[in-house]
């Protein structure tokens, strides 16, 4: 049992002379939540790249309340277990550089029957703080856990959670471990350019901290800061603001990423050991540092169900956006965190659009729809400007009543094309159901 694990029991040990008279129990909530999933991906270009994955997930859920008194004591368990239905083509064997498929991890170079995870995450509250040790999902501006898969990504780690000051929510955390959502193994954390399975580098000191302001109902202000030790820094700034209209409503959603080097990528025996961003190759070369901004804009004009999404995206400086990424899928705070493509190369501008509706004005409540198109262009490389561009439409319907009420379907559909990139058509059918234990 490794010392964060250890660490999360003994948070909640003070928990054990309460719990028969405190809302320990009383409090506590427990779910088992199934997932099937399957996955087709085929890449155009590649002959005999397919990669078709077919498995079911249990997620067993359990949290906690907290002990009485001035300090409240608490302990959450998360086990899942995912089992292969099918695996054939590319996905049902180790690639060339030994890498699993999407779905399942490798097991003795094929995809394994199945695999799991365990979390455990101990808890202490004092008035509105909440300090949490063990097994995270943090979702927030500067990283964000990966769910689209059969099981989703998990860190560990420990977070502090403030909400005593009032329209101000405080967090601070620190990570040092990452589960991929296709993994039963903890790893090191790394960047595009330095994950590499074999020779890649990795850190263990994932630091972070940020605020929301609600300066009122209708705006919030954010600020984040991270560092991913011998990696980078990043600034996040956000506001977002809701404009009731006489006619529909207005949404502003402002974003922008500050990302400098850090440690010993900020040096160049430090790069040369491996600590290095992927991003342009100036003159050939691509000098690895971590030198980024990127900022975005999003506007949607929401009427009667239906909502229309235009935007703008733009990357300057010489690397990638720099972000957690063990190069086996994540997901990240911006307008253009598309089903496959993410738009964040060095010099990339993106532009976005997308239309939605929600069929419950049609009188078929818990249908909706969406479809998306995200064009990328002046990708900068050692020979020219690249570009790339996707299409996602998604359906989605959770049965609102009866027998089968809550019972989740979904259909997503991606097709990506570009000229540095392999062109690949993508599909994900996943059914989902929450049975609550207590």
């Amino acid at each position: 049992m490794n010392h964060k694990t250890c660490l999360a029991l003994a948070v909640s040990l003070g928990a054990a002379q309460h719990v028969a008279a405190s809302g320990f129990i009383d409090d506590s909530k427990a779910s088992l939540d199934l997932r099937n999933f399957y996955y087709n991906q085929d890449t155009r270009n590649a002959r005999g790249a397919s990669d078709k994955e077919w498995g079911q997930a249990f997620m067993f859920n359990y949290q906690s309340g907290f002990t009485e008194g001035t300090v409240g004591f608490g302990l959450d368990l998360q086990q899942m277990v995912g089992v292969r239905l099918d695996a054939s083509g590319r996905a049902g064997k180790a690639g060339a550089d030994n890498t699993p498929g999407s779905v399942f991890p490798l097991d003795d170079g094929k995809a394994a029957h199945d695999f799991s995870k365990t979390g455990v995450t101990g808890k202490m509250r004092i008035a509105q703080t909440q300090l949490k040790v063990g097994n995270l999902q943090p979702k927030l501006p500067v990283l964000t856990t990966e769910d689209g898969r059969l099981l989703p990504q998990t860190f560990r780690g420990y977070q502090l959670d403030s909400k005593d000051f009032q329209d101000f929510n405080l967090i601070a955390g620190k990570l040092e471990r990452v589960i991929d959502r296709n993994s039963s193994n903890g790893q090191g954390l790394s960047i595009a350019g330095a994950n590499d399975p074999v020779k890649g580098k990795a850190s263990n000191q994932f630091y972070y901290g940020g605020v929301d302001y609600a300066v009122s109902k209708q705006l919030q202000v954010q600020y984040y800061y991270a560092n991913l030790e011998n990696f980078y820094q990043q600034h996040f700034f956000g506001l977002v603001h809701n404009w009731q209209l006489p006619v529909g409503q207005f949404k502003s959603d402002l974003r922008y990423f500050y990302s400098t080097a850090d440690g010993k990528n900020a040096s160049a025996a430090g790069r040369d050991e491996g600590y290095v961003s992927a991003g342009y190759y100036g003159n050939g070369v691509n000098t690895g540092k971590v030198d980024n901004r990127l900022w975005s804009a999003l506007f949607t004009y929401a009427l009667s169900g239906h909502s229309v999404s235009l935007g703008y995206q733009k990357t300057t400086g010489e690397s990638d956006f720099p972000h957690i990424n063990q190069g086996q899928g994540r997901s990240l705070y911006l307008i253009t965190n598309s089903q496959s493509l993410k738009f964040v190369n060095a010099g990339e501008q993106a532009t976005v659009g997308s239309y939605a509706y929600d069929f419950a004005g049609l009188g078929v409540p818990g249908l909706r729809s969406s479809v998306t198109y995200i064009h990328g262009s002046h990708i900068r490389t050692a020979t020219r400007d690249n570009s790339e561009w996707e299409r996602d439409l998604r359906v989605d319907y959770v049965i609102p009543t009866g027998t089968f009420k809550g019972l989740g379907l979904t259909w997503r559909s991606a097709v990506l094309r570009g000229n540095d990139t392999a062109d690949k058509d993508e599909t994900r059918l996943i059914v989902s159901y929450s049975i609550p234990l207590l």
